[in-house]
């Protein structure tokens, strides 16, 4: 447990030293709320320092397994509670079970909230919304391309090999990937932030939206999100969101010389192909059934689509509407979410298209016995053991989609508003459908044991699911 602590009470400091920024920023409008902020970074900064002291040179070498589960879960299950704090000390002074959701929302990059009068709140409060966003995204691609594969989550240890091989070969070592990841979503994040300047967003909305788009994140300061920019701002929203749902390896890989990887990424094309044949879909659906000119359909379509499977959160239009047939294609590739190795969630197209190779084969195999159908995915064969991980990750998947939407309706939550709380917050996707959302946009009006299943969904969606069950077996810790 101390080299675990030692990590967790540096990112602590870490945190703290970032809340000066929001503080900073409340105090230079003269807001009392900046102070919040510095008793929030002097709670966080002391605590942090405590920790860093008791287990001091405790991290002497490589984390074991073992201690990579535990650090993945401290992190997401952990800082939420420091993170928590500006909310709960300041504007909007949430009860804590509010701003603890708040926080994991931000963490986990999800982009639920339930804070109703974004535009209202202190602009420092927005910005840390915005830093929670991105600083979570960040933690998600570092641990998605370096802990996953190694911790054999969901059958991510296809990817061991080709992380630590394929691009390894430049990048030996976990320091150079972080340090090169970090280039990377930096750049990504000021390109993004100038292009939301240039079409005219405030200095602020900039920054926040630019912030959670790249890290998939979806927390706007705004209610009515990318609405109060439509238009230019949909179309440069939409190809920042894709930008930051790819698999971050290939712009590793391009830093280094190679774009073939990036262009020839089954995956990659797999997303973009599927996410261009659902907008189609809707857009033509909102044409000839809701009178829609061509335009505002597919703008709106290719939008609000996006961010749906790339599980950022981001809305616009007359989204909040939306049903019947536009509903489900809506709940489905939210379900598929984006690439794996990215900040994005949901099932990944990897998984799927793994899913989707085992089922041609088990076919081929029952209508010629005598051969052999070998499963295989970018010219590699899919051993057994990743078979197995997929099928236990969709089952568990699927399993606890319908048992968490059962509970959520035993709080007294209609049966829409309670599947679509579920999967937005295991999807990490941000949207809410239902009589509940419907007045607000938010899950403000959910009651309190609600919002702790939401909160749950998030963290396990966030972790693959299988990381927090794995630390609650008594063998982990005998072994």
């Amino acid at each position: 447990m101390r080299p675990v602590a030692y990590v967790i009470g540096r990112i602590l400091i870490v945190l703290a030293i970032l809340m000066m920024a929001p503080a900073l920023v409340d105090l230079g409008d003269r807001q009392v709320n900046g102070l919040r902020f510095l008793e929030s970074a002097l709670i966080t900064g002391l605590t942090g320092a405590c920790v860093v002291l008791s287990t001091r040179n405790a991290l002497r070498g490589a984390l074991s397994l073992k201690q990579a589960y535990l650090l993945t879960v401290g992190i997401w299950a952990l800082l939420p509670l420091f993170g928590a704090l500006p909310f709960y000390i300041g504007a909007p002074h949430l009860a804590f079970s509010d701003a603890y959701f708040e926080a994991v929302s931000g963490i986990t990059t999800t982009g639920a909230t339930v804070i109703f009068g974004l535009d209202q709140l202190p602009a420092g409060m927005n910005l840390w919304r915005g830093m929670l966003n991105w600083l979570g995204g960040l933690g998600i691609a570092f641990i998605a391309m370096i802990f996953l594969p190694l911790m054999r989550v969901g059958g991510m240890q296809f990817f061991r090999t080709e992380g630590f091989d394929t691009f390894g070969k430049a990048l030996p070592r976990a320091r150079d990937i972080a340090r090169e990841l970090a280039r990377v979503y930096v750049i990504l994040t000021a390109l993004c932030i100038c292009a939301y300047g240039l079409i005219g967003m405030t200095a602020l909305d900039a920054v926040v939206n630019g912030a959670a788009t790249i890290a998939t994140g979806g927390f706007s300061p705004s209610d009515i999100s990318f609405e109060k920019y439509s238009g230019a701002g949909e179309y440069v929203g939409t190809v920042f969101m894709l930008l930051g749902s790819l698999p971050y390896v290939r712009y590793l890989q391009m830093l280094r010389g190679d774009a073939r990887p990036f262009w020839q990424d089954e995956q990659a094309r797999a997303y973009l192909r599927w996410l261009c044949g659902a907008v189609v879909m809707v857009t033509v659906w909102q044409h000839f059934h809701a009178g829609m000119p061509w335009e505002p359909a597919f703008r709106q379509s290719l939008f609000n689509l996006t961010s749906i499977m790339s599980s950022t959160g981001f809305f616009s239009g007359t989204f909040a509407s939306w049903g019947g047939f536009m509903l489900i294609v809506a709940f489905l590739v939210g379900m598929v979410g984006a690439c794996s190795g990215s900040s994005a969630a949901g099932l990944s197209v990897f998984r799927v298209q793994i899913a989707l190779a085992a089922l041609r084969a088990h076919l081929a195999q029952i209508t010629r016995p005598n051969t052999v159908a070998l499963v295989k995915y970018g010219g590699r064969r899919v051993e057994n053991d990743v078979l197995n991980g997929l099928i236990l990750f969709f089952t568990g998947y699927i399993v606890i989609l319908g048992v968490l939407t059962v509970a959520m309706s035993l709080t007294g939550v209609d049966t829409l508003s309670s599947l679509f709380a579920v999967w937005t917050s295991l999807g990490n996707v941000g949207y809410g459908f239902g009589p509940l959302v419907l007045r607000t946009g938010t899950f403000i009006d959910f009651p309190q044991a609600a919002i702790a299943i939401m909160t749950l969904a998030m963290l396990l969606g966030r972790l693959g699911l299988l990381a927090i069950m794995v630390i609650l077996l008594p063998s982990f810790w005998r072994r």
